[in-house]
């Protein structure tokens, strides 16, 4: 779950439509910005899918004591979290191989310098994983081959970030009082954007202005989420209260 708070409120939205607004981004990238487009199809299904572990986590969200609000993807118990990851992961290979190397690559960097046993293990299995699918994709030792899959997995993380920088952040909200994840840029770097990190500000509450624009045309994406009230939690917990709560759209402008 994605989510920040206000005064009398939790905006809840569910990584899964996070991360299908991650996927139209992908879908209108350009093609001459589109390293290894022969594999656009796979790679746009990987973003689109790469948060589906969390759909059954996100049905029944949870309710952190220690800090009274609900858990979000960025604290969400170790064990629970690597396990729906790898299931997420196993689904998306049922779709396509290439796309849950992107998958299995995209999880296994947030773990590259993790203290916890069950994250180190998580790790472990997924370069296992990703040292099978390489072979099989014929990709290791394929100098083109292995730059594409950099850039697809490069790509990947910017949706993904770009997505999130709608989610996480206010509409509307000045550049100084963003998230930390983005008030310095995308850490993701592209030639066309000469290796340099792109910035996004928002110029009013439905528009986002990007330092240098990697779609074909401007893109209008419909975000949904939940404004689950405080006091309905504590009248009857949260995961009451978020089903309860009926979905709202906001419309964001890409430009």
């Amino acid at each position: 779950m994605i989510i920040y708070e206000n005064e009398h409120s939790f905006i809840m939205i569910s990584q899964h439509d996070h991360a299908k607004i991650s996927g139209e981004i992908a879908q209108n990238w350009r093609d001459d910005f589109f390293n290894g487009i022969e594999r656009k199809e796979e790679v746009v299904l990987a973003i689109y899918e790469h948060d589906r572990g969390w759909i059954d986590l996100d049905s029944a969200p949870l309710w952190n004591n220690q800090e009274q609000k609900p858990y979000s993807f960025e604290n969400y118990p170790m064990k629970a979290k690597t396990t729906y990851y790898k299931a997420g992961i196993d689904e998306v290979a049922k779709m396509n191989k290439y796309a849950s190397l992107l998958c299995s690559l995209h999880f296994a960097s947030f773990f590259e310098k993790e203290s916890n046993p069950i994250g180190q293990q998580f790790l472990k299995e997924e370069i296992k994983r990703q040292q099978i699918l390489l072979k099989e994709l014929n990709i290791l030792g394929e100098k083109v081959e292995e730059d594409n899959l950099k850039f697809h997995l490069n790509m990947l993380m910017f949706c993904d970030n770009l997505s999130l920088y709608i989610c996480l952040n206010k509409p509307g909200v000045h550049k100084l009082e963003e998230h930390l994840f983005f008030r310095n840029g995308f850490s993701q770097m592209f030639s066309f954007a000469n290796n340099q990190r792109i910035h996004a500000h928002w110029i009013n509450q439905e528009t986002v202005s990007l330092s240098v624009f990697p779609m074909k045309r401007q893109l209008q994406v419909q975000l949904e989420f939940k404004e689950v009230k405080k006091e309905d939690i504590k009248g009857n917990g949260l995961e009451k209260a978020y089903n309860d709560t009926p979905s709202s759209i906001r419309t964001v402008t890409f430009i």
